[in-house]
């Protein structure tokens, strides 16, 4: 038996398209969500909603600035829940492994580590209990957060909501993505070594 109900997926299915149905209010409540226990990333309403809006510059700064706000409020939220919860509380869902990792990440960058988590694939609704049961400070934590998010959700503004049709066309060259192979290749095996080095360090 499983940790999750059985129809705990097509529930996520009918929340999202929900969210969606909702625009910018949706987006808001997914992202707010997102950073603090559901794990649909902004970016199922954020892209698409991107796509639509290419060549309004002012409705794509307002996706922007709304799903940027909301994160980093969520992971406040979840700041706070691991501040009263505690470790014990986290690791009933977290893998201790994962708790050792972000511990790690947390204790050797401070503020740094929460933007590589706001700015990356690392789980950011994690990274802020933990910071929260570390009592990081709460400052440098937002400020950290509205950077790394920030940045990320800026790229994606500009990269597909401004240069969307550009970016299409050119994703239709074959040597495009070799080349975007190699890079992620380039990026990929040495964040590994890094990430398992955070779990070493820790032991």
């Amino acid at each position: 038996m499983g940790l999750l109900p059985p129809d705990f997926w097509s529930r996520i299915d009918t929340f999202v398209e929900w969210a969606a149905d909702l625009g910018l209010p949706g987006l808001a409540i997914l992202s707010f969500t997102e950073a603090i226990i559901q794990p649909v990333p902004p970016e199922a309403l954020t892209l698409p909603m991107f796509i639509a809006e290419q060549g309004n510059p002012g409705m794509i700064f307002l996706i922007w600035l709304v799903v940027t706000l909301t994160s980093v409020a969520g992971a406040m939220v979840g700041w706070w829940m691991g501040k009263i919860l505690g470790r014990r509380f986290a690791e009933r869902f977290i893998k201790p492994k994962h708790v050792a990792r972000l511990d790690g990440l947390i204790v050797r960058y401070g503020s740094a580590g929460i933007f590589i988590a706001a700015i990356s694939p690392i789980p950011y609704k994690v990274l802020a209990w933990i910071a929260g049961m570390g009592e990081m400070d709460y400052r440098q934590f937002i400020v950290a957060g509205l950077w790394g998010r920030g940045l990320r959700f800026g790229i994606q503004a500009v990269v597909i909501g401004i240069w969307g049709d550009e970016l299409l066309t050119a994703l239709t060259n074959p040597v495009v993505w070799i080349l975007l192979s190699v890079v992620l290749i380039a990026i990929l095996i040495p964040a590994k070594k890094w990430w398992d080095g955070l779990l070493d360090e820790e032991e």
